[in-house]
Formats: structure tokens, C-alpha cells, sequence
């Protein structure tokens, strides 16, 4: 079979060195990719290194190798086109559809999906040109991927920065699995909780639980590949590297999580309540640690009901028609207690599973049914946890649309 053909076009910026990570995994994961970089790219980064990384011919003009009508080819040829970095020059001329190099001329030839990574001066970032830029660009069907908040050129800091080339891939990856050139979720908003919550006891203990939050994670990643803006409320998920294009919200307790996810849900389309949220938390926090005494029980934990912020968040929608998926870990009826929550909590999904100390919590594999306010049902084999996501945002785009 032919190795899918993906176009790396590279623009003028300090990230382009991140590029040749991108580039890489890209050849290694066995895909075919010609990179054609701008003028301005190739003072950061030659092209001896582009054509040395990728196994291709590299240029940046439109007259090299006239015969073969490269300005042409070069698009309508490809699988996939990443821009990475894009800077904003690049975006302004391609959401005005300029042509005045190798790059914006595969862009305009291009008939198959599009991914940009911008990075740049969070300056420039925010700039109403920049935005109506990408903005114009999301409409057409271009994937524009959020840029990463940290540490940009010289001192400044910001968001602006490209996200890692390791996360671009797995958005890259996602786009040509679903091979198609219009995102189902472009112009949307969506809002994922992931991880799992932990309630003070003292300084040094919490009650918690053995969510990853490797789920939630899946499902913010895919709805970011398929076009939408996406807001993750990230639950104690250290060492879980932020997916590209994903604002994420770092987040404790049950009452913390509450607070980012109606703040967030206030002009969301769509809330993915992944996260395990702790049911109760100890009614009284000790200021310091709590001493063993000799000879003598341990004191009882007084325990206090946490907010439902699935049942609150379903009955009170912050905007008409804004679709709500709960997620129900159980260990046993599964399929009947999934039903008693669906009904109970008035969501429009319920992706129920069962869990257990070696089942779901921490893999990357899960298994799960969708239930449906409406009465369906979705089983999802089990499987890598984005096809779950997948599953979930096929039944969120119907209910949208």
C-alpha cells in the first residue's frame, strides 16, 4: 500500500527547529511527507536537514522543477498538510489566499484536510488581525491548533508557543484516520473534566481515586482534531503531557472542579464530565498531621457530601441545547446502575463502564456502552481509549447538529 502522503510546510519562525521532532515521528510512524519550507525557514533551518529527515527533495520555489508543476502537484497529491510552526504572517496570507511561494500555492491546491500550529508573540497571537485570521480559516475547515502557554524567545513568556511536536502528531494522526476535510466540531466549544479528585484530610493525606485521567485526555485530543476549541479541567493528572491546541485548567478538589467547569460551560456547546469526582470529602480539614497515638483508634472520619456537578450542571444548561455526557464507573450491575444514573443525573449520554483495581483505571485500553437518554444504546469493544472518544464525539456532533 502507498505510504499516506503528508505535506510539512514550515514557516519563518524560532520553533522551526521543533519541526524536524514533528518530522520524525511522521517518517518513523510511515508516512510519506515532503517538507516545503518558506524562505524566511530556512535561516533556522537548512534545507540539507529537511531533505535529509524526510527522504524528499526540498524547495522553496515555484519554479524549481517546472516539468513536474510542483506549485500543483505538490497539494493536490497530499493526505494531509501541517503548517508547524505557522506563524502569523503565514496565516494572514493563507486565510487571504495569497500565492506568492511554494507553500501558499500548495495550500490553495490542497483539497484534503489542513492542520496549522501557530506560534508566535503573544502579542501577535491576540492581535484582532491574527484572530480574525484564524478564524476565517477554522470556517473554511482548517484545523488551527491553539498554541501552548510557556516560555517564548528571549525573556517574554505567554501563550504563543508551539505545542509539542509530539502532541501536533497525535492530532496530525487523528485528522488522516478520520480522512475527512471538513471538522464535524469546527466552531465549537467543548469542555472535558479528566483525572480524579482529591479531598484534603491534612496537609500530607487526601482521599482520592485511581483515575489517570488517560480518557478525558483522549477526549479532548480528538475533539481538538476534529475542529473544536476545547477547555480541559484536569483533576491531579500530573505526568500526562497537555494534548496540543487544548486549554487545560489544573484543578484539586470536587468543589475546584465545580467552580472551572461552570465557569468554562458558560458558552460551551458540549460538556464531557470524564473526571471521577470524589462523592464525599472529610467534613473537617486538620491543619496539621494527624498524630498516631499509642494504644489508642484512630479517630473517625466525618465525611461530607460533595456537589453533583453532573445532576447541576444537566438541569440548569448554561445555553440551549448544550449536550451533557456523563461518564458512571461501576463494579457490578453494570448496564442497571448505568440506567438509575442516566435517569437520575438528566444527562444526554452516559458512558458506563466497568473499573476495578487492574481494569481501566491507569491503561490505555477501555470498554464501555453509551446510553442514551433517548433509550439507546452504543457498545464500544474494547480498545484504545480514543476510539471510545471517537464513539463519543460521533454521538455529541449528531445531538448537536
Amino acid at each position: 500500500m502507498d505510504k499516506p502522503k503528508v505535506v510539512l510546510g514550515v514557516s519563518g519562525g524560532i520553533a522551526a527547529y521543533k519541526a524536524c521532532e514533528l518530522l520524525r515521528r511522521l517518517t518513523e510512524s510511515g508516512h510519506d511527507v515532503r517538507v516545503v519550507p518558506t524562505a524566511s525557514a530556512l535561516h533556522f533551518v537548512g534545507a540539507a536537514t529537511w531533505s535529509a529527515l524526510s527522504g524528499n527533495p526540498v524547495s522553496t520555489e515555484v519554479w524549481d522543477d517546472v516539468h513536474e508543476v510542483p506549485h500543483v502537484r505538490i497539494g493536490q497529491q497530499a493526505d494531509l498538510v501541517v503548517v508547524a510552526p505557522a506563524t502569523a504572517d503565514t496565516l494572514a496570507r493563507a486565510a487571504h489566499g495569497l500565492a506568492d511561494d511554494l507553500l501558499t500555492n500548495t495550500l490553495l491546491t490542497a483539497r484534503c484536510p489542513v492542520v496549522f500550529a501557530p506560534a508566535m508573540h503573544t502579542e501577535m497571537w491576540e492581535h484582532p488581525a491574527t484572530q480574525e485570521n484564524v478564524a476565517t480559516l477554522r470556517r473554511r475547515g482548517a484545523v488551527v491548533i491553539e498554541p501552548a502557554v510557556g516560555r517564548l524567545t528571549g525573556v517574554d513568556t505567554g501563550k504563543g508557543r508551539l505545542p509539542d511536536p509530539g502532541e501536533i502528531f497525535e492530532v496530525c494522526r487523528r485528522v488522516l484516520a478520520r480522512g475527512v476535510t471538513e471538522p464535524d466540531l469546527k466552531g465549537r466549544h467543548v469542555v472535558v473534566s479528566a483525572g480524579g479528585t482529591r479531598e484534603p484530610l491534612d496537609p500530607v493525606r487526601f482521599l482520592g481515586n485511581r483515575s489517570s485521567g488517560k480518557q478525558g485526555y483522549a477526549l479532548a485530543r480528538t475533539a481538538a482534531a476534529r475542529g473544536a476549541r476545547v477547555t480541559l479541567v484536569a483533576a491531579n493528572t500530573t505526568g500526562l503531557p497537555d494534548p496540543a491546541g487544548v486549554d487545560v485548567v489544573p484543578v484539586g478538589t470536587a468543589v475546584q472542579l465545580r467552580e472551572a467547569v461552570l465557569k468554562a460551560a458558560a458558552d460551551a456547546d458540549a460538556v464531557v464530565m470524564a473526571a471521577a469526582v470524589a462523592d464525599f470529602r472529610p467534613a473537617t480539614y486538620a491543619a496539621g498531621k494527624i498524630k498516631k497515638k499509642d494504644g489508642q483508634d484512630p479517630d473517625p472520619i466525618v465525611l461530607a457530601r460533595n456537589p453533583d456537578i453532573l445532576a447541576e450542571i444537566s438541569a440548569d444548561r448554561a445555553r440551549p441545547g448544550q449536550v451533557i455526557v456523563g461518564f458512571a464507573a461501576e463494579t457490578d450491575d453494570v448496564l442497571a446502575n448505568g440506567r438509575r444514573k442516566l435517569e437520575r443525573k438528566g444527562c444526554d449520554l452516559l458512558v458506563v463502564n466497568e473499573v476495578g483495581e487492574r481494569k481501566t483505571f491507569g491503561s490505555e485500553e477501555n470498554e464501555a456502552v453509551v446510553l442514551g437518554a433517548d433509550g439507546t444504546e452504543i457498545p464500544v469493544p474494547y480498545g484504545p481509549k480514543e476510539a471510545l472518544a471517537e464513539t463519543v464525539w460521533d454521538l455529541v456532533s449528531e445531538r448537536l447538529r
